[in-house]
């Protein structure tokens, strides 16, 4: 009887069609989930020979003017630039760190990513070594971002941050 019901359904199995889609589950965060998520796992650290190697962003000159010229995506890296005038550098050759320099080119943070897959975790240092926020970047739109020591700081839903009271505290522009 096993073997026969075996059997049934490998058969149901292989006369699938071929284009038969494959189910697969989202997971959905709150903002204690994620924090027990990022909890439960090793932090990833950056090495102080990185940290060493880019203390000083050799290229800041280039970098800033193609800033301002709005040019984002070069050659060997990708710019980010904000508000307060620093600046975020992610080098192709090493996709998973992101490396923050103030105006005049000298580090103020870096950040490590777990992957380079939704989701994944963040861990955003100081170039001495200390812990200045984790976060949970659950997708494009999504992120949770705490204190070394777990509380919330902030969630990016789409273009707005919240803070942890529910409040709209910072609006970014997505460009597609």
């Amino acid at each position: 009887m096993k073997s026969t019901l075996l059997f049934i359904l490998l058969i149901f199995y292989c006369t699938l069609p071929v284009n038969a889609e494959l189910l697969t589950g989202e997971i959905k965060y709150d903002s204690q989930s994620a924090k027990e998520y990022l909890i439960s796992t090793p932090k990833e650290t950056i090495s102080n020979k990185d940290i060493q190697t880019h203390y000083i962003d050799i290229n800041k000159n280039d970098n800033i003017i193609s800033l301002l010229q709005g040019n984002t995506q070069l050659t060997d890296r990708t710019l980010a630039y904000f508000s307060d005038g620093s600046y975020g550098i992610i080098y192709k050759t090493s996709p998973k760190n992101v490396w923050y320099y103030n105006s005049d080119g000298i580090l103020t943070h870096s950040e490590i990513k777990s992957s380079l897959n939704y989701p994944y975790k963040t861990y955003k240092y100081t170039p001495n070594g200390e812990l200045v926020n984790m976060s949970l970047r659950v997708s494009k739109d999504e992120t949770f971002i705490y204190t070394p020591h777990g509380e919330l700081i902030a969630h990016w839903q789409g273009q707005y941050c919240y803070d942890k009271n529910n409040n709209i505290i910072m609006s970014r522009k997505i460009y597609e």
